[in-house]
């Protein structure tokens, strides 16, 4: 057996395992875990990217993709609702908690700096950002957002999210099964796919976080970073 047939060999292995949990349970546990990554900040262990690329690589038509989209859309959607609830009546004391200390006083300030300068926009582009869209939907809470109003900026983001992994998890299984038994090096493709996916969605978050930076830190920050920079310069 060569190197690249044993990649094959497990890869194979691991895809099949995926698409033999039954289907109903996988796409119930998709959405509990996006429920759960965008409501009570598990995403910043487990990133809900990670749960639906998995969970989409078992696709096999458009049903199942029709289908594990909705879930991920209901799923969000319904943990941003609680993200926003909790808030709205336990936000400050969130915040003032050991899980709120561990994430920083500066995350926060952000969170609160972007949602006052850019408002609805806010909330849509934090869909696309690492800490920020976890911390978001407890910040909208805690200001005079509406409630429809966060649900109409989140909503559009939620569906233009899933709609991306969901569609690259199912590309990059697909193609890897349509040619595992004519190419050795099919697990390359696979992985090639999602390196390519990833190196593409931490460029766009690079080019939204530069493009955002002047909206995201409060002016006492900028302060201290620039009285920390005048100390290091001084001999």
């Amino acid at each position: 057996m060569t190197r690249l047939s044993a990649v094959n060999d497990i890869l194979s292995g691991v895809l099949d395992t995926i698409r033999g949990v039954d289907p109903g349970l996988r796409i119930v546990l998709t959405s509990l875990g996006m429920f759960f990554e965008t409501s009570i900040l598990i995403g910043l262990i487990v990133p809900g990217d990670t749960i639906v690329l998995i969970a989409s690589t078992a696709t096999e038509d458009w049903l199942h993709w029709g289908l594990l989209l909705v879930s991920v859309i209901v799923g969000s959607l319904g943990g941003e609702s609680v993200g926003f609830a909790l808030g709205r009546y336990f936000g400050p004391k969130i915040r003032a908690s050991r899980v709120g200390r561990w994430l920083g006083e500066r995350n926060w300030r952000r969170a609160q700096q972007y949602l006052d300068r850019r408002g609805g926009p806010a909330v849509f582009i934090s869909r696309f950002l690492p800490v920020l869209h976890s911390l978001l939907p407890l910040t909208v809470g805690m200001s005079t957002m509406r409630f429809r109003k966060f649900l109409s900026w989140t909503a559009p983001a939620c569906v233009l999210w899933a709609a991306a992994y969901v569609s690259v998890g199912w590309a990059a299984a697909g193609s890897y099964r349509n040619v595992a038994s004519q190419l050795q090096y099919a697990g390359y493709l696979f992985a090639g796919i999602i390196v390519l996916f990833v190196l593409g969605v931490f460029a766009i978050r690079k080019l939204i976080e530069r493009s955002e930076a002047r909206h995201f830190d409060h002016p006492d920050d900028l302060g201290a970073e620039s009285d920390t920079e005048e100390g290091a310069r001084r001999p």
